[in-house]
Order: C-alpha cells, then sequence, then structure tokens
C-alpha cells in the first residue's frame, strides 16, 4: 500500500475532525450496569460479601479497575489486590499468561496470608479468567478453562432455570476443542448445544446469527482456553463478567456451606469425570512451519486406525469438508467454515485434535 498521501494529523486536528474519541464514563458505566443485570442471585452476594475473600491479579492489565469496580459495586467487602501486579509496569511477569502457573505465584502468597475463597487473575486485555479455588481443608485447586467453564455454564443456567424457567429455544455454545462435558450439560437442561471452530469470535457470531435469524436464545458460551461470555453485552470473551459471576457463584454455594471446589467435584459426580491434556510442539522458523505443515499433511492423507488403546470411530477434516465414518467409509459435512484442524473422534467417547497455532510456531494436540 502506498502511504505517501495520508496526512498525519494533530491530536488537535482528529480530535476537531471527530476522528479522536476516549472512551468515558458514557460507556462505562452502561457497561458496569449491563453486568450487575446478569446477577441471578442478589441475595446471596449480600449474605455473603462480608464472608467471601477473593484474591485478584490484573496481571499488570486492564481488568484492573472494571474487575474492582464491578466487586464494589455488587458489595463484596473482601477484594484483596495483588499490589505488585496492579499497575501496568510488567515488572514481575516475563509471560502474563492466566494459564501459566508462574503467574498465580503472587496472588497464591497473598490467598495463604488472607486465608481467600478464591483467586482470580485476569490476563493483560481482561478477556481471559484463570481461577484458583479453596477446598474445606485450606488447599488451593487450579480450574482448568474447561473446568471454571463447565462450573459457570452449569450455574447460570441451572439456577436461571431455577428461578425464572429456560427459554425453549436456549443455546449453550462451545469449541470443537472444548471439553464434551458442555455436551452433557446442555443435554442435562435440555438447552441446544451448538459446536463452531476454534476463536471466540465464531461464538460472537453465533449471537449475530440468533439476533438477526430469531433462531435460538444465548445462554453461555465458552472455550477450553479460559474465555467465556455471560450476556450478550459483547461479541468476544469477557473475564471482567467472568469475574463477576465467578465470585457471585461463589458467595451462593457459601450459603449452602460449599467452596467452589466441593461444587465443581459435584458436577463431575453428576455429569461424569472427563479427563483433559493438551500438547503444544514448538517448532521455530521457516524449517519449522514445514514440517508442522508436513506432519498436518501426513495426518490428513493417511488417517491413524488407533490412538494409543483407543480406535478411531470417525476423522473430521475441517479444511476438506468431510467427515468420515471409519467402519462404513460414509462421508459428510462437517458443517463448518474451511480450517486447518483434523478431528478423530475414538472409542469410549474420547476424542483427540490437532491443530496448527494461528498465532505462534506450534502444532497443538
Amino acid at each position: 500500500t502506498d502511504y505517501n498521501h495520508v496526512k498525519t494529523m494533530s491530536k488537535e486536528e482528529a480530535v476537531a475532525a471527530g476522528v479522536y474519541q476516549v472512551i468515558g464514563a458514557d460507556i462505562d458505566d452502561p457497561y458496569i450496569e449491563e453486568l450487575k443485570s446478569q446477577v441471578l442471585h442478589m441475595d446471596a452476594i449480600k449474605e455473603m460479601a462480608k464472608e467471601l475473600k477473593i484474591v485478584y491479579s490484573p496481571l499488570h492489565g486492564t481488568g484492573n479497575i472494571p474487575a474492582r469496580r464491578v466487586l464494589k459495586e455488587l458489595g463484596f467487602e473482601n477484594v484483596y489486590v495483588v499490589k505488585e501486579q496492579e499497575l501496568p509496569d510488567f515488572t514481575t511477569l516475563e509471560y502474563p499468561n492466566p494459564e501459566d502457573p508462574k503467574a498465580f505465584t503472587l496472588a497464591l502468597k497473598l490467598a495463604k496470608e488472607k486465608d481467600a475463597d478464591i483467586i482470580l487473575a485476569t490476563d493483560p486485555d481482561a478477556d481471559r479468567l484463570g481461577v484458583r479455588v479453596k477446598d474445606k481443608n485450606g488447599e488451593y485447586h487450579t480450574l482448568t478453562g474447561n473446568m471454571s467453564g463447565c462450573l459457570l455454564a452449569d450455574y447460570e443456567i441451572g439456577q436461571k432455570k431455577e428461578l425464572q424457567g429456560l427459554p425453549k429455544d436456549g443455546a449453550l455454545i462451545k469449541t470443537i476443542v472444548t471439553s464434551n462435558m458442555a455436551d452433557a450439560i446442555a443435554a442435562e437442561y435440555n438447552v441446544k448445544l451448538i459446536e463452531v471452530l476454534t476463536g471466540f469470535k465464531y461464538i460472537g457470531e453465533q449471537i449475530k446469527f440468533f439476533e438477526q435469524q430469531g433462531t435460538y436464545e444465548y445462554e453461555f458460551g465458552f472455550e477450553e482456553s479460559y474465555g467465556c461470555l455471560v450476556g450478550t453485552h459483547a461479541r468476544d470473551k469477557d473475564a471482567v463478567v467472568a469475574v463477576m459471576a465467578l465470585c457471585e457463584a461463589a458467595a451462593y454455594y457459601k450459603t449452602k456451606n460449599m467452596t467452589l471446589w466441593d461444587q465443581m467435584i459435584q458436577i463431575f459426580e453428576k455429569y461424569g469425570y472427563y479427563k483433559e491434556g493438551q500438547k503444544a510442539i514448538t517448532m521455530k522458523g521457516a524449517e519449522g512451519a514445514e514440517k508442522i505443515a508436513e506432519l498436518m499433511d501426513k495426518l490428513r492423507n493417511e488417517t491413524p486406525k488407533k490412538f494409543g488403546s483407543w480406535d478411531v470411530l470417525e476423522a473430521r477434516d475441517y479444511k476438506k469438508d468431510e467427515c468420515v465414518d471409519l467402519k462404513t467409509g460414509e462421508k459428510k459435512s462437517t458443517g463448518l467454515p474451511s480450517s486447518n484442524v483434523l478431528y478423530y473422534a475414538l472409542s469410549d467417547n474420547a476424542w483427540c485434535c490437532a491443530r496448527p497455532s494461528g498465532t505462534e510456531p506450534k502444532i497443538k494436540f
């Protein structure tokens, strides 16, 4: 592109031309009100506002003010912020990712000092949330993105059903690499389960389709990589609403003398114990990119019959838009847009998925 004709503007000129706008209270205030309107159990928050202890780290990022503000406005009194990670100076973390255990070192230290019930850390742009919860013995457990997502899905949909009933056309949305526990939750509450490609934009897109086509009503959406959305105020994952919802759920279960860990175990007991794991192999440079492409090609052209002791029942190639039943040879469409992802449905309700990362020199399984 030739940029020679582009004129640079001073800030004053940009303001005068109406192309420079600072987002202020006119956006922030309605946003916070919208989040608070999603609360289902204000009664539980009121009852536990003085008792529930929350440790929060913005990991040097943008969650700091909105997350603290919404908790304060709801009345939570014991919110302890990790001081060292409050400001955007990135002094304590090389890799400020809530999926990385190192990101929780300082928060865990503070939690032990304060005897906190729940530890929350939002990533720098505040769209993903990492969670640690305390059990009855004072031990802290890590919730994976699948676990916190399922905990919230069960809470949001289950409590909505109890309090006001569910719409006949409710939908729960997840990505194709997210836990199948979501399918079990959808079946339990008789809501439609919709699967989309990896990337929260596809969940956001479904909300748009629901509104345009009048098909379903959005109940909840999440992905295994620590992103979820309560409400339809956004078209992307929102860690601020996730912080609010998890604190609400913690308060609700505390009124029943349960920790969030107790509830997590109850969910496993109810839906089954879903085991998960992710393996990412990094291959750098042009040579690495070639190797990753070769690996995908080999898998694509020579479908494995087995993964360990599991039989491959169906192979889905989202790039070719093809699902193949390995027993009958029958082929059908995946029903999703083209994407370089290979998915294998295995015996015993297991599955395995392979895909190259879109942003890093990695292949993920």
